[in-house]
């Protein structure tokens, strides 16, 4: 059984992880940080968590963690990352991994020179409905990809990340906390890596130096174009659609976790196939699939290096944003 310390104790820990680990049969929690002692004290009380830190290098040294899940706001994801693995922890980091590319290169040496496991939590890869959408298409079910289609959006106008409106806190807006699930989805389910972005977005009176809403178009390395919206003034939506010469696999909400997802496969109008998945079990899988590396059992499929690959397509948004034109994403060796 791998104990877990969460670094950053906060409204992503209440509202998914704690689930999760409720449901995970390899791991638990057993210690958080979090900068107000008051609430880390109700959060420990609340969820029978026996240890309390006040910062992620106490939190790191205590030898009743084996590993570290840094779930602290973005700006602060290099130094934790580096104090976990300074301190010799395995270290399970939320997405986006860094502020940019330059970061998430420093914790992926880091970790390897210190010979310490580090991966990004991107949950949609432990999702049911990006596992079948992977296996329909590698299997041919729509022919050859032409074009593929992610959404994202909430409204954020009223958020209790109230951070998320801060460049220098956040790294973006909705581009880097909800495209970057889009983008990690897309790359997962096609095997395949986008060589250039483009991006449009503006802000509102309410985003502060952010983007509010964002258009991305990827082109993919095989040929495929995709496109990612995103936003956190919409409605809360997920829809994922891949488009190809033989048919088309689509799904409503497909990456939410909350509820079942109806995948359909369409042919020439026509709905030909369905099937119902769940991904309730995703933050579980994932937790439990970094605790498997840990113990040596298997490898975590989604390494430090994923991350830092996000990150590169991220940086080409943000660049692209800025610049009006496309922007390459710069290949990143496998090792």
């Amino acid at each position: 059984m791998v104990r877990f310390g969460i670094a950053g104790f906060g409204l992503h820990a209440v509202r998914r992880l704690m689930p999760g680990f409720a449901l995970a049969q390899n791991c638990k929690v057993v210690a958080l940080s979090r900068r107000d002692p008051n609430k880390a004290r109700e959060a420990a009380a609340k969820y029978a968590i026996p240890h309390v830190f006040a910062s992620t290098e106490e939190l790191s040294r205590s030898p009743e963690v084996d590993a570290v899940l840094v779930t602290t706001p973005n700006a602060c994801h290099l130094q934790d990352v580096l104090t976990a693995v300074a301190a010799g922890k395995p270290v399970l980091c939320e997405k986006p991994m860094g502020m940019n590319a330059e970061e998430c290169g420093q914790m992926v040496n880091a970790a390897r020179n210190a010979g310490v496991l580090l991966g990004v939590a991107q949950v949609f890869r432990f999702e049911e409905s990006t596992a079948r959408f992977r296996q329909r298409i590698a299997a041919g079910d729509i022919g050859r990809p032409i074009f593929a289609r992610a959404e994202f959006s909430y409204p954020a106008t009223h958020h209790a990340r109230t951070w998320i409106n801060n460049r220098s806190i956040a790294g973006g807006g909705p581009i880097a906390d909800v495209g970057v699930h889009c983008i990690d989805a897309l790359r997962y389910i096609l095997q395949d890596e986008p060589r250039l972005v483009t991006a449009v977005g503006h802000g509102d009176a309410q985003s502060g130096d952010v983007e509010a809403a964002a258009v991305l178009t990827l082109e993919f390395q095989r040929g495929t174009l995709a496109t990612v919206l995103v936003s956190t003034r919409a409605q809360y939506r997920t829809p994922l659609e891949i488009v190809g010469e033989a048919g088309v696999l689509r799904a409503d909400d497909a990456l939410n976790v909350e509820r079942p997802i109806s995948l359909e496969l369409w042919r020439e109008g026509r709905r030909v196939a369905e099937e119902t998945v769940s991904n309730q079990l995703a933050y579980a899988r994932q937790v439990d699939a970094f605790a498997f590396a840990v113990e040596g059992r298997e490898a975590y499929p989604v390494p430090g290096l994923e991350g830092w690959r996000n990150q590169l397509i991220l940086d080409a948004a943000y660049r692209s944003l800025s610049s009006g034109k496309s922007e390459p994403v710069p290949v990143l060796a496998a090792n």
